[in-house]
């Protein structure tokens, strides 16, 4: 039996903890059960298992046919957590609880990753070690540095690691990977803007907080479009304000937030500065003044060539090189970027087609990733999962340079 068979056998069980993972979401680093149920896989397939890495992390150990002897070792991540999301789909598996949703697919993720393991526990075609990383706390957490910093990569030595996304709209069937930026860093900003509370029938004794605010995301855009070369990518997104109480009080403050993202840390530099100018300048204006305040989150995803190239050469010997499509950088951000940081590696695309797949009592809407409509297309389960098994098979296969 081949990879491909093997795996597709055992992946309507695969699918069931998919589902039961789905219906119980957990936030980040709150995922006790979902790690639960990924341990009690891996030791029930008699694979050894480490946890506690990035509090609710679980790391299991592949040994090949030479028991790890040859030193070379090769991880493969998937993340765990849910989102702070209300779910709209009334199928069997929706979400259990209020407010919380796997909506960007990774109870998928884990599933693949665990589909891999299952295989890897009968049959092992290599000689080295492969670490499955299963990870908490992507959504906003950064559960990859987390794990970093409690000894991910001491503990479990590694010359590469690998991370996979399902993708909404690209066709079941395909992969996309590419060297270089393929995901974008990620800052959160908050500004207040301190003025001057009063009547609204006396906006001449106050000074409008409000207004400023309006002028000030306005003038943000003119960083993208006439501070940034046109050729670099940038976006500043303003995406909560707060102000006020009563429709006829001008308020005293207003509050801004939203994130600043770019592929490279010029752009990124270029964007703080000018948005703390600006802020401060529309201020001035109005003798209002603000406080500004720029958190920089995640960095770009930036995949190593020579790891990008193989995992599209293994991708093309699954599905075909007309299935392995180029990926296209996208501005989301992603925190396996710390660990392409530390270590070379790759991050792909997996197709999750256009959401036909989506069984009665699905929402309304898209099967787009971040919408309660969304769910987790499980015919990816085997090919995912092969794609895992045949990469670290042929990555362990490879000469010691």
């Amino acid at each position: 039996m081949n990879v491909i068979d093997s795996i597709v056998t055992q992946s309507a069980r695969i699918a069931a903890v998919r589902r039961d993972i789905h219906a119980h979401p957990e936030l980040c680093f709150e995922e006790v059960r979902t790690a639960d149920v990924v341990a009690q896989k891996l030791s029930e397939w008699g694979l050894p298992i480490h946890r506690g890495l990035g509090k609710t992390g679980v790391v299991a150990t592949v040994l090949g046919r030479d028991g790890g002897a040859s030193g070379r070792a090769i991880g493969l991540r998937a993340d765990m957590d849910a989102l702070p999301m209300q779910e709209f789909n009334t199928f069997a598996h929706a979400s259990q609880h209020q407010g919380k949703m796997h909506a960007c697919g990774h109870d998928g993720h884990t599933a693949m990753l665990l589909a891999a393991a299952q295989h890897f526990s009968r049959q092992r075609d290599f000689d080295g070690t492969v670490y499955l990383i299963f990870q908490p706390a992507e959504e906003g957490g950064g559960g990859a540095r987390v794990m970093i910093e409690d000894g991910l990569f001491e503990r479990f030595p590694m010359q590469a690691v690998f991370g996979m996304h399902n993708w909404p709209g690209m066709p079941m069937g395909n992969f996309a990977v590419s060297p270089g930026p393929v995901m974008a860093s990620t800052s959160e900003f908050r500004i207040t803007i301190h003025g001057k509370g009063g009547h609204a029938a006396l906006p001449h004794t106050g000074i409008d907080p409000v207004l400023i605010a309006c002028q000030m995301v306005q003038a943000f855009q003119t960083i993208i479009s006439r501070n940034k070369k046109p050729v670099d990518a940038g976006v500043i997104s303003v995406t909560m304000m707060h102000a006020g109480e009563a429709s006829n009080v001008i308020p005293d403050r207003c509050e801004l937030r939203g994130t600043a993202r770019s592929f490279t840390t010029g752009v990124l530099d270029l964007i703080e500065k000018r948005m703390q100018q600006v802020a401060e300048h529309c201020c001035a204006a109005h003798d209002a003044r603000c406080t500004f305040e720029f958190v920089r989150k995640y960095p770009p995803t930036v995949n190593s060539a020579a790891e990008a190239h193989f995992a599209r050469k293994v991708m093309a010997g699954i599905v075909g090189e007309e299935q392995v499509l180029v990926q296209e950088p996208t501005m989301g951000a992603e925190d396996f970027a710390y660990m392409l940081l530390a270590k070379p590696g790759a991050y792909c695309f997996i197709g999750n087609g256009d959401g036909a797949h989506r069984e009665m009592g699905h929402g309304g809407g898209p099967c787009t990733l971040h919408n309660p409509s969304y769910d987790f297309n499980d015919a990816l389960i085997p090919l995912g999962a092969t794609y895992w098994v045949k990469l670290a098979e042929e990555w362990l296969a490879q000469p010691v340079a």
